[in-house]
């Protein structure tokens, strides 16, 4: 078994655009273009980048709730888009994930018990007479009462129906989960509960995670590698420490240059980005970022970068490290 519990290599996903009455071709939207990244087993990577980048596509494709257009997404060592029905309904148990908001991904007609040990049913992952013990001991995991079974979403507050949703995932015995913001819908006080729910989770079941995130500081404290996305591509990937301390590309500055700090003494020099993001069914030629950055060379306007290692697996997508 590889130490790599995902591979990520060159994955596309493009939605075409259909006009006219015969609803024919007029392009794509290239929500996912050319991204690559490995994921080591027990690790968390943070996905992070401003909203439509594609972060939410990437981490539906990998899990095949969308149908990539190309590229390959490796699950422990084996292609995900080449299984056939029976060998990906076995797999379904254990890639997962977490949505963001946990009231519209919870079905508003069934009570709690039934949402998180349906699935467990329909797999046969336990036999029958364990199947109360095995929810009440993963409702017990995410910090729920064996009385909640018989309740209903609504009469749940968000943070409660966040974890019934990370007790829904974890309930199937997962090795592999994507956390879609699983804590932007939440007060500030929850997300830290749900976070270290989160990490606890990972220790006890050795769960990997995808966690995409706006909120920076979340994402430096629980991820080990960070992958910054712009426009459906990633400009740079590595560990946290290393990019948060040493961030190279001009577009990993402009956003950690955003992260609000708990100082009014402290001086923030703000990178303010110009224009606004190009459309992803027309992105420029050369580097996307390139209408938007202040370090813009002519060679940026014509040329793809190419991925520069920069040493410790540290990885920038840009003309001026090449």
């Amino acid at each position: 078994m590889t130490d790599y519990i995902l591979e990520v290599k060159h994955l596309k996903k493009y939605f075409p655009i259909k006009n006219g009455p015969l609803r024919n071709n007029q392009g794509a939207v290239k929500a996912v273009d050319d991204v690559s990244f490995t994921i080591q087993r027990g690790t968390t990577m943070g996905l992070v980048g401003e909203s439509g980048c594609g972060k939410s596509t990437t981490g539906r494709t990998i899990l095949r709730l969308m149908d990539k257009t190309d590229g390959e997404v490796l699950f422990n060592g084996k292609e995900v888009y080449s299984l056939n029905k029976k060998e990906l309904r076995n797999l379904r148990t254990k890639m997962q994930i977490i949505f963001q908001d946990p009231y519209s991904s919870l079905s508003p007609r069934l009570p709690i018990g039934e949402i998180i040990g349906e699935a467990v049913k329909e797999h046969n992952l336990v036999p029958k007479e364990e199947h109360e013990e095995h929810l009440n001991k993963i409702m017990a995991s995410c910090g729920l009462q064996p009385y909640h079974k018989d309740r209903y979403p609504h009469e749940f507050s968000g943070g409660q129906r966040q974890r019934i949703c990370i007790a829904r995932a974890l309930a199937l015995d997962p090795e592999f989960i994507v956390c879609d913001e699983p804590v932007s819908a939440l007060d500030v006080s929850i997300q830290a509960q749900i976070i270290n729910l989160l990490e606890d989770l990972q220790k006890e079941y050795g769960l990997t995670y995808l966690f995409i995130s706006h909120d920076l500081s979340v994402v430096e404290h629980i991820c080990d590698t960070v992958g910054v996305m712009y426009l459906g591509g990633l400009v740079e990937t590595g560990s946290t420490e290393d990019i948060f301390s040493n961030p190279l590309h001009p577009y990993t500055k402009a956003l950690f240059s955003a992260i609000p700090i708990p100082d009014p003494n402290a001086k923030i020099e703000r990178i303010v980005l110009k224009g606004s993001i190009p459309s992803p069914a027309n992105p420029p030629e050369g580097c996307k970022f390139h209408t938007r950055c202040n370090q813009c060379m002519e060679i940026c306007k014509t040329k793809v970068p190419d991925v520069k290692e920069m040493g410790n697996g540290h990885m920038v997508k840009c003309h001026l490290f090449n």
